[in-house]
C-alpha cells in the first residue's frame, strides 16, 4: 500500500495514514487502501488502531481530486461509503488523533468507535469555505457525538475543536502528550484484548443497532453468548478465583 503503513499483530491491526507530502489528505488511492483494510478486518476481526503522523491525522480530502468530481461522484458517496464501512467493522476501532483532523480527516475520526487525542489535536469541518458540505458523515454524525449546538458551531461557523474542548464534550476519551498518544491508544486495545472476542463483537453490534431493534437484539446476542464455551470457561475461572480468595 502506498498511502498506509500497516502493522499486523495477533490481537490488533495498526494502520497509519501515510501521505506526508500531502498532510495525509485522503485521496482515491487511500480510499482504496482503506477498503482493503476493511476487507481484511471483516474476514479476520480484530480491533483497529488508526493514526496519522508528522503532526497530522488527516488534513481533509484531496482538494485537487474534489475539484474534478461532479454530481455522479457525489452520488456514489466515495468517502461516506468508506467511513460507514469503518464504523460497521465487527470489532472496535480506535483513532489516535495527533494534530489536525480536518474535513474528511475529521469525518474519518468521527466514524471510529473511540478517539484519543494529542494535546495539539484539532477537529474541524471547513467544507463550506470550499463551496461544499461536510458530506461524508459530519452533518449527522458530529451532532450525535457532541450535541447540536457545538456541531452547528463547527459546521456553520468554522469553529475548530481543540484537544481540551474535545475532551470536555467527550468527542475524545482522553488527551495525551504526542509522544505518549499511541501508547494510550494501545492501552485501550490491551483492555479489549482481555475480553471475550465474541462478547466484544456482539456488544458493538447491539450498541449500533437502531432503537427499534431492542430488546430483541440484546436477547439474541445473549443467547448466542450463553452457549459459547468461552463464556463457561471465563465464568468458571472467575468463580474459582473467588473461592480461593475466600479461603
Amino acid at each position: 500500500m502506498n498511502t498506509l503503513l500497516v502493522e499486523e499483530k495477533p490481537d490488533r491491526l495498526i494502520v497509519r495514514l501515510h501521505r506526508p507530502e500531502a498532510r495525509n489528505a485522503i485521496n482515491a488511492e487511500m480510499v482504496g487502501d482503506l477498503h482493503a483494510v476493511c476487507s481484511f478486518l471483516e474476514r479476520d476481526p480484530r480491533p483497529l488502531l488508526l493514526t496519522g503522523g508528522n503532526g497530522f491525522f488527516a488534513a481533509g480530502a484531496d482538494i485537487a481530486e474534489l475539484l474534478e468530481r461532479g454530481r455522479d461522484q457525489a452520488l456514489q458517496g466515495i468517502n461516506s461509503t468508506l467511513f460507514e464501512r469503518i464504523r460497521r467493522l465487527p470489532m472496535p476501532t480506535v483513532a489516535a488523533v495527533d494534530g489536525y483532523a480536518l474535513g474528511g480527516g475529521a469525518e474519518l475520526a468521527y466514524a471510529c468507535d473511540i478517539r484519543v487525542a494529542g494535546t495539539e489535536a484539532r477537529f474541524g469541518n471547513p467544507e463550506p469555505n470550499l463551496g461544499i458540505i461536510a458530506g461524508a458523515g459530519a452533518c449527522w454524525r458530529l451532532k450525535e457525538l457532541v450535541g447540536e449546538p457545538l456541531a452547528k458551531l463547527v459546521l456553520l461557523a468554522g469553529h475548530t475543536i481543540g484537544a481540551e474542548e474535545a475532551l470536555s464534550c467527550r468527542l475524545v476519551a482522553s488527551v495525551h502528550e504526542p509522544e505518549s498518544l499511541e501508547a494510550a491508544a494501545h492501552t485501550l486495545i490491551d483492555r479489549m484484548a482481555k475480553m471475550s472476542p465474541a462478547a466484544l463483537r456482539l456488544t458493538k453490534l447491539v450498541l449500533d443497532a437502531p432503537p427499534s431493534a431492542h430488546p430483541v437484539t440484546d436477547h439474541l446476542a445473549q443467547a448466542v453468548l450463553f452457549e459459547d464455551p468461552d463464556k463457561h470457561a471465563r465464568m468458571r475461572k472467575f468463580l474459582d478465583r473467588n473461592r480461593k480468595d475466600t479461603r
